[in-house]
């Protein structure tokens, strides 16, 4: 159960809703949201995993941790999204890549 509790903690930091909000809204579709994740999101999701272990450790409540985890996975998220566009930008014509 508890397990079940920090994941869904982690889930709502990043993904804005619990596991079971997920398959309801999503009955045709298999596995977890975990499953249709894109990579930035499971990086970030592994980011905030180990964040979370930390915040327990220093005793911190369920609701800063999750307003913490929320706001490190939406600036987290944020930079991967800006580089991942930056990445996909063309060289330079005439110029080196």
């Amino acid at each position: 159960m508890t397990y079940a509790n920090e994941a869904d903690l982690l889930n709502v930091a990043l993904f804005g809703q619990t596991a079971q909000q997920w398959r309801d809204a999503n009955p045709k579709l298999e596995g977890n949201m975990r499953d249709y994740a894109t990579i930035e999101q499971l990086l970030v999701l592994a980011n905030i995993e180990g964040m979370n272990a930390e915040f327990i450790h220093m005793g911190l409540l369920h609701g800063e941790r999750l307003r913490r985890l929320n706001q490190i996975a939406i600036r987290q998220m944020q930079t991967l999204t800006v580089a991942t566009n930056v990445r996909h930008l063309e060289p330079p014509k005439g110029g080196k890549e």
